[in-house]
């Protein structure tokens, strides 16, 4: 049985589909349905219904990090599906902000969403099966912080702004035929680290391919092309984004990359 993966949001959305600023992808493995993300809205709902998916019938949910494009559809994934808990890094908490000038302003998980469900939230580290043939990895890579200083992003503890490590940020790791898939929603954490963490997790099998989006639309094009640089050494075949990349971005690694490289956009579907 093979692996499929059905884009439910993203920003680009073309003909009569809609889309926002945010990132969900329907991962179908093994038998089991995998929510990843649930958007800025509740939206998602909309569009799964739309592409003929049951929200009721997902087996599991997994938040890719706390932010709220990824995390507000949360109250409606719960409210709709009634019986898959929700995987999250443990340091995932109502805590993330960003400073662009002189004021913090919450970007993070909707606000009581970890207290309320509770009791279908999962908290999970290190390298994590969650079922047959899908992993969830958390980052190993030392000093991220350095990265969430540059994007202005900070998380609240106590009364102290640190700078984002993205502990919160996880990878969903699929086995499949053709080898491993890695959907990492935004790449905080950087997209050839990503790589080199889930290798350095899984060294006897070999990565195929990255979905996701790469936090590239605020990046200069030189920064842009050294990342294309580092994906052709990783030598990953199949690379899909979209999300926070945005066009700019990803018109500069299609130049780079060629057809090794697919854009996301809403009703998308990919099968390994």
């Amino acid at each position: 049985m093979g692996t499929r993966l059905t884009v439910i949001v993203d920003n680009v959305a073309v003909g009569d589909w809609t889309g926002e600023w945010g990132l969900s992808i329907l991962a179908e493995h093994r038998g089991k349905r995998i929510l990843v993300d649930t958007g800025a809205s509740d939206l998602f709902q909309k569009n799964m219904e739309r592409l003929g998916l049951s929200l009721a019938e997902v087996d599991y949910g997994v938040l890719s990090h706390a932010h709220f494009d990824h995390a507000n559809g949360m109250p409606c994934f719960f409210r709709e599906n009634q019986r898959a808990d929700f995987y999250v890094q443990e340091a995932a908490e109502e805590n993330c902000y960003k400073k662009p000038q002189v004021f913090y302003q919450y970007i993070g998980i909707p606000r009581h969403v970890l207290r309320d469900y509770a009791h279908r939230i999962r908290r999970v580290s290190g390298k994590y099966l969650l079922t047959d043939g899908a992993w969830l990895l958390g980052h190993t890579t030392p000093g991220l912080a350095a990265a969430g200083k540059r994007e202005r992003m900070y998380r609240r503890k106590g009364l102290w702004w640190r700078p984002d490590d993205f502990a919160h940020e996880q990878s969903l790791v699929l086995e499949t035929d053709k080898g491993l898939v890695i959907i990492n929603s935004c790449s905080h954490g950087g997209a050839a680290n990503i790589i080199r963490e889930v290798r350095e997790a899984f060294p006897r099998q070999s990565v195929y391919g990255l979905v996701g989006g790469f936090h590239l639309f605020n990046k200069t094009d030189e920064e842009v092309r050294r990342l294309a640089l580092e994906l052709t050494q990783a030598g990953t075949a199949f690379l899909c984004t979209g999300h926070c990349t945005k066009q700019r971005a990803y018109d500069i690694l299609h130049q780079e990359l060629g057809d090794r490289l697919h854009q996301l956009q809403v009703g998308l579907v990919m099968e390994f």
